[in-house]
């Protein structure tokens, strides 16, 4: 007489942790291991824009180097933005070269033209003066823009909040 189990399904311990190890490396195989989206960032903008070098990176900020500007930095995810576009000019009146390279940054950062990001920036920049004063900021395309002017030098900051 043969006994059978009154429980079919029923498996040894080992085979439960076998099949639990094989299917927890099965997962971990099947993600490739990623980069920081803030890095993927920076290397699509050295890769795109000629010149730029990619520096250091300390709290979420990563500092990027280019000839036609005095600092330039790109920042991930603060407190009150998603992404963050820091340059800073070497004269009050920046060139056209300098509005050129923030509008290609601030393109490849915030994946849009760069015909309208270059109408930004310039606008934001050029609104600096005797009427509005030293410190602009503006709205363009969800985009926050601040431009500050001193004795010295100009900067502009292009960055997006976090809800939108």
């Amino acid at each position: 007489m043969i006994l059978k189990s009154k429980f079919t399904g029923a498996r040894s311990p080992g085979a439960i942790t076998l099949a639990a190890t094989l299917a927890s490396l099965t997962i971990f195989a099947a993600s490739p291991a990623r980069a920081d989206r803030c890095d993927d960032i920076a290397s699509q903008l050295k890769n795109q824009i000629d010149g730029l070098e990619v520096g250091k990176t300390a709290a979420n900020v990563t500092y990027l180097s280019h000839p036609q500007a005095k600092a330039l930095s790109l920042g991930c995810a603060g407190r009150s933005y998603s992404s963050q576009l820091f340059a800073k000019a070497a004269s009050r009146k920046p060139p056209p070269a300098f509005l050129n390279l923030v509008a290609s940054a601030a393109a490849i950062i915030f994946t849009l033209p760069k015909d309208d990001m270059l109408r930004g920036v310039t606008r934001c920049i050029k609104r600096m003066g005797l009427i509005h004063g030293d410190d602009v900021s503006t709205r363009y395309r969800r985009l926050d823009m601040r431009c500050v002017r001193t004795q010295t030098d100009a900067s502009i900051s292009v960055s997006r909040s976090l809800d939108q």
